[in-house]
């Protein structure tokens, strides 16, 4: 689902506060439902989800019509929209799995590949990243929804500047540190339309042209954009807060 622009949240090692929290399951196979597998779950990015509070979230569908996580009817609400019989949980299987299209499939027929159903806790992407892509692209724009960062980092440095931060710790204002731990693989979802943004295969294009690299030092390049990180010490953070990179 799409997300939505916080000023201020807290973070703690479990990753971003009411982020990620609930799934949705599919009762025939079992699995974790996912964009990153479009021919079945592209519609879950026309939903957006908005935290009411710790327990309960509030979905838009595409007719700007809402339902929320404790009504008694939301299975069926999204079971409807997805043309799937789904069930919305706080506690997904343990062995749930994901399908999961690998980048070279989705640019060419979308074979699938299934990855466990693992949680993120940080993702972060930098703002000149995002600027890159945008350059490189023939459409010359770029939204980071597309891209579904955690946090964005306003940087003046070159694009693609977050494959050097692999193992280095970033300071987010006063407490949080994190630990960048990966760089970002891209799949399907940045070229999947996203709200009122159409689908757009250039998304991850570009960076499979332009940025092809390991997202770890033993793993195979792949288009990568932005990174993954761990919470070393928790905190709370807030639109505008520095950001200081170790050495």
């Amino acid at each position: 689902m799409l997300g939505e622009d916080l000023a201020e949240a807290e973070v703690s090692r479990s990753g971003l506060a009411r982020d990620r929290r609930l799934a949705v399951v599919s009762r025939r196979t079992g699995k974790v439902a996912s964009a990153k597998y479009p021919r079945l779950w592209r519609e879950m990015l026309t939903l957006s989800a908005e935290a009411l509070d710790d327990a309960v979230v509030r979905i838009t569908l595409p007719g700007g019509e809402t339902v929320t996580s404790s009504d008694p009817g939301v299975d069926e609400v999204l079971s409807a929209l997805l043309d799937q019989p789904v069930t919305l949980t706080g506690t997904p299987p343990p062995d749930a799995t994901l399908d999961r299209a690998v980048p070279e499939a989705v640019l060419r027929d979308g074979i699938r590949a299934e990855v466990p159903a693992t949680l993120i806790e940080i993702g972060a992407a930098a703002t000149a990243t995002l600027d890159r892509i945008a350059e490189l692209s023939p459409y010359r724009r770029v939204r980071l929804e597309r891209y579904r960062p955690n946090v964005v980092i306003r940087t003046d440095a070159g694009g693609f500047t977050e494959n050097d931060w692999l193992g280095r710790d970033l300071q987010v204002g006063d407490a949080l540190v994190l630990r960048v731990i990966a760089r970002t693989p891209r799949c399907a979802i940045p070229t999947l339309a996203h709200g009122d943004l159409p689908r757009d295969t250039e998304a991850l294009r570009v960076v499979a042209r332009h940025n092809r690299v390991r997202p770890l030092p033993e793993a195979d390049p792949e288009p990568c954009a932005g990174v993954y990180a761990q919470v070393l010490h928790p905190g709370r953070i807030r639109a505008g807060d520095q950001v200081r990179l170790a050495p």
